[in-house]
């Protein structure tokens, strides 16, 4: 049964609060998720309650690689921001954890903003999940339900291929992004951050490091770095609404 947002939270249940296939709206989604045991992982799509299973190796070793590669770039790039596994409040019907996502922040011009119990709301400008066991999952409804928030990138690292799919966002939605001559991906939302698609499933991050680097000494980034202290210098004090679109 549909639950609704005026309806008390449900008392405390013994474990599972929340299974798959689940009809419910994200505050009480959102409610049950904060008495969930540590450890366990579960995404509002749609109003659908998706239950994740357990993250396997072929999952965490591109994971950490590319968590690194974001770190890199936030590292030389003030007014952005990475986050690892942090959950992101997309509407009355959304409630989703990317395995990785890069934001500008919110005084810098950024698309979202904080809530009072830090939680991101709205999307993060770039959204990465590491596809293993999720393929299905990353590829379709986890793709639309970013896009019809508003996200403007989608990185998709598809472990069983060892391949990478990076949506950028144009007037009609997401679009595949194509490599340069060299195979060198380059995002269109965050100027410098340059990925070389192979170099994901190295044994090391040397490869991407090189190639990131290149991004950072580019002219684009530098004109970005400008833009985004810019920003930063006429931005008025974010406001936090509960749900993207909406006022307090």
């Amino acid at each position: 049964m549909m639950a609704s947002s005026t309806h008390p939270v449900p008392p405390r249940q013994e474990y599972p609060l929340l299974q798959n296939g689940d009809r419910l709206d994200q505050p009480t989604f959102h409610a049950l998720y904060q008495q969930a045991p540590k450890g366990f992982h579960a995404e509002l799509i749609g109003g659908i309650v998706c239950v994740a299973s357990p993250v396997s190796i072929r999952h965490g070793i591109p994971q950490l690689t590319l968590a690194s590669w974001l770190a890199w770039y936030t590292e030389d790039t003030p007014g952005v921001q990475g986050f690892d596994n942090t959950t992101m409040i997309l509407g009355p019907d959304s409630e989703l954890q990317p395995d990785l996502a890069l934001r500008i922040k919110p005084d810098f011009g950024g698309q979202s903003t904080d809530s009072p119990e830090s939680i991101i709301i709205g999307p993060c400008e770039l959204v990465i999940e590491i596809s293993h066991s999720t393929a299905s999952l990353d590829t379709n409804i986890k793709k639309k339900a970013y896009e019809a928030a508003g996200v403007r990138e989608y990185l998709i690292v598809l472990t069983r291929t060892q391949s990478v799919i990076w949506y950028t966002r144009n007037a009609s939605g997401f679009v595949e992004m194509r490599p340069s001559t060299a195979g060198v991906l380059q995002s269109q939302v965050f100027p410098g951050l340059w990925l070389q698609a192979t170099a994901v499933f190295d044994e090391t991050a040397k490869r991407l490091r090189l190639t990131l680097e290149r991004g950072l000494a580019s002219s684009e980034h530098a004109a970005f770095v400008q833009q985004l202290a810019n920003q930063h210098a006429v931005a008025p004090t974010p406001n936090t609404p509960l749900h993207p679109g909406d006022s307090q």
